[in-house]
């Protein structure tokens, strides 16, 4: 089975969110329409960066670094590796 890791960005909160799926494109669809509790304040959210990982333990243990990467670090991951 295939594992989403992405980074989403909200222009109006000035914030990432970091997270994991199988389906990235209905978590997206979830993110905006406001049924997740954590993202429905800032939405909309837009995808800045994803890759695909083939096992759940490997996306959480990226998931894991991504988020605890500093504010700095992680624009400087974005800017080597997003799109």
């Amino acid at each position: 089975m295939k594992y989403y890791v992405y980074i989403l960005f909200s222009e109006s909160a000035d914030s990432f969110y970091k997270g994991q799926t199988t389906n990235l494109e209905d978590r997206m669809n979830r993110h905006n329409s406001g049924m997740e509790k954590a993202t429905s304040r800032y939405a909309p959210w837009k995808l800045i960066w994803s890759t695909v990982v083939s096992s759940r333990s490997e996306s959480t243990r990226l998931e894991r670094k991504i988020k605890n990467l500093t504010r700095k670090r992680l624009l400087d991951f974005i800017s080597k590796y997003g799109d």
